[in-house]
Parts: C-alpha cells; sequence; structure tokens
C-alpha cells in the first residue's frame, strides 16, 4: 500500500514539475510565424519614451498598426505575415503597452499623438495608411485630423468615439477596467495583472468558465517566476483572452487611470477632430450590448457610429459580425477589408 501512494506522490510530482516547465517556456506560435514572415522587434527613442515596434519587409506602401488599450503590437499577429505580402508594415505599442515604456505624464491623445506623428517622421519616413482599434482608433484619427501630411487613409476598427469621453464615459463596460486602473495606481503596489484579475472575476468567469480564476492566477505566479517584467503568454485560453493577458502583464495603468479621470481626452475633443479628418475614412463596426446594468458592451452603439460618419466628410461604414477586436475573432477578413480599402486609394 505504501508503495503504491509512493508511486502516486512521486507521478504528482512529476506532473506539477512537468506543468510548470511547460507553463515557463511556453510562448506563443505566432511568434515564430511573424519572424518568418520577415518581421523584426525593434526599439527608438521619442522624447522622453520607448517605443516598441515590429517592422515587416517592404512590400509596399506603408501600414501603420496602432492595436487596442490592454494590448500591444502582437495582438496583430494573427493577420501581420498576410499583410507583409502587400504592405511595409509597422506595427507599434504606444505609451504604455507592451515593451514601450513612458512617464505618467505623457498618457493622453495630444502627447501621444504627437509622439507617434514623429515615429513617421523619423522611422517610416513616409506618408502611411494607418488602422488603430479601440483607443487605437481614437490615435489614427488624432493623425488623421491633426498630421494630414502623414496620413494618406485610415480604416478606424470599432473605436470609443464620444463614448470614452465624459459623462458617457461612465456608461460603459470599459469604466470598469479605468476604476480598476485608478484604484491601483492610487494603491500604488503589488502585481497589477493579479490584481487586475481579481478585479474583473465576473470578466474571467464569462470568458473562461467558471473556476478559471484561481487556476489563471497560479499561472501567472508560476510563469512570471522572479521576473517580475516576464510578457505572460497563457495556453489553452481563447486567443483574444490570451493575447489581452500579455498586454496587461506589461500594461502600465496609468494609462487606463487617465481615461478614469478623463486626462487622456483633455485637448482632444472628438467631434471636432472628426469634422477635420480629409483623407478617406471606413469605419469597421463590430458587434456591441447594452447590459441589464444599461452599460454598454463595446466601442460604438449604432447612434454613435453614425454620428461619425456623418462627422468624417470622406467616409464608409462596414457593420463586421465579431467583437471589439476585429482582427483577432476575424483575422482573414480584417486583412482582407485593409488590403481592399487602402488599395483602392491609389
Amino acid at each position: 500500500m505504501m508503495q503504491i501512494i509512493a508511486v502516486v506522490i512521486t507521478a504528482i510530482v512529476l506532473l506539477f514539475t512537468v506543468g510548470v516547465v511547460i507553463l515557463r517556456t511556453y510562448t506563443d506560435p505566432w511568434h515564430e510565424k511573424i519572424a518568418d514572415a520577415g518581421f523584426v522587434e525593434k526599439n527608438i527613442r521619442i522624447g522622453t519614451t520607448n517605443v516598441n515596434y515590429a517592422e515587416g519587409p517592404d512590400n509596399g506602401p506603408a501600414l501603420l498598426l496602432l492595436h487596442a488599450q490592454h494590448m500591444d503590437w502582437f495582438s496583430y499577429s494573427r493577420v501581420l505575415p498576410e499583410l507583409s505580402e502587400t504592405f511595409h508594415v509597422f506595427a507599434v505599442s504606444y505609451h504604455g503597452h507592451g515593451k514601450t515604456t513612458s512617464v505618467a505624464e505623457n498618457m493622453n491623445a495630444n502627447q501621444i499623438g504627437s509622439d507617434l506623428a514623429q515615429f513617421i517622421e523619423t522611422i517610416v519616413g513616409e506618408p502611411v495608411y494607418a488602422t488603430g482599434n479601440s483607443s487605437g482608433g481614437l490615435l489614427t484619427a488624432w493623425l488623421a485630423a491633426n498630421r494630414p501630411d502623414l496620413i494618406n487613409a485610415i480604416v478606424l476598427e470599432d473605436p470609443p468615439f464620444f463614448n470614452s469621453e465624459y459623462p458617457k464615459v461612465q456608461q460603459t463596460i470599459a469604466y470598469k477596467s479605468f476604476t480598476t486602473c485608478h484604484n491601483y495606481v492610487e494603491a500604488g503596489a503589488g502585481d497589477f495583472l493579479l490584481y487586475w484579475l481579481d478585479s474583473s472575476a465576473p470578466f474571467i468567469q464569462k470568458q473562461a468558465g467558471k473556476g478559471a480564476l484561481p487556476v489563471m492566477k497560479a499561472v501567472v505566479a508560476l510563469t512570471r517566476g522572479d521576473d517580475a517584467d516576464k510578457a505572460i503568454e497563457m495556453p489553452f485560453v481563447p486567443d483574444a483572452l490570451s493575447l489581452m493577458l500579455r498586454g496587461l502583464s506589461m500594461y502600465d495603468p496609468h494609462f487606463g487611470a487617465a481615461f478614469y479621470d478623463g486626462s487622456w481626452q483633455e485637448g482632444f475633443d472628438h467631434a471636432e477632430a472628426l469634422q477635420r479628418i480629409e483623407c478617406p475614412a471606413l469605419l469597421l463596426h463590430a458587434n456591441f450590448e447594452c447590459t441589464q446594468e444599461g452599460l454598454l458592451n463595446g466601442g460604438l452603439d449604432q447612434e454613435e457610429a453614425d454620428e461619425v460618419i456623418r462627422l468624417i466628410p470622406n467616409a464608409e461604414y462596414r457593420k463586421v459580425d465579431a467583437g471589439h477586436v476585429v482582427h483577432l475573432e476575424q483575422p482573414e477578413l480584417f486583412a482582407g477589408i485593409l488590403k481592399n480599402f487602402f488599395l483602392k486609394q491609389d
């Protein structure tokens, strides 16, 4: 009997050890795929910000990709190989995200937009086609409105126009995450990803099922080890959630806190900026819903999407049957839309 118990214990210890090794050494297979496609990760210093980005081979006109909040440039990995066949792709992690580092005072649209404009001038060296998702869509609009000399055309991927401004921001699902960021900054201690997971238990349960939260927290602790800056890449969960957790593991919560207190939007009036966009624009409108609490879950409701199209002088509209991050849920569709829209501008 004792021998059987010893064998069982040994097997459990072995399985645990193997599991720890797998978790600590796991890397998303798309790293290899985008490397094979010719992408190289680089860094450039712009003012007080160290900008991390990935550049693909020069196979066509320049294309700038700006990810959603809580993510980083790698969230575009599923579309990078296909897009690189047609464009010279620059996928940028903007301030507060990924390996890009900056100071808290820079977490606002005007500063980030100005730094992105300098990135285009310094690194790209020519006007670009640009697309941005969520907060990245807001920055894409900022560039088109304020630096039209640098932008040929834009695709806005479910950007939160109007509802990320006060007072409407308080009636969105996103505001819960902004509140978490604010509270963390005020408390100022601990691992932000673990803090965010604890504060977002209902979201985790909806995305990954009951009982997922303690397992995910254990995975984070095991994966990080002694490296507090290690990017978390978690197997066995949906792509969108995995890439969001990766982004959150490197995220500066001062960015979200600036949405909470409204300082991110200071000097950036959405309606006024949209009216100044002269280049061709395409709005991709993803699915949305209003929760039982009366909160918007999505980038735009229909009324807001209609207002975006009304305000931009040269805009097209396309409804997409996908969640907020279209390029993850429908990568082939997204890549095709970008190629069709941008290339017809030539």
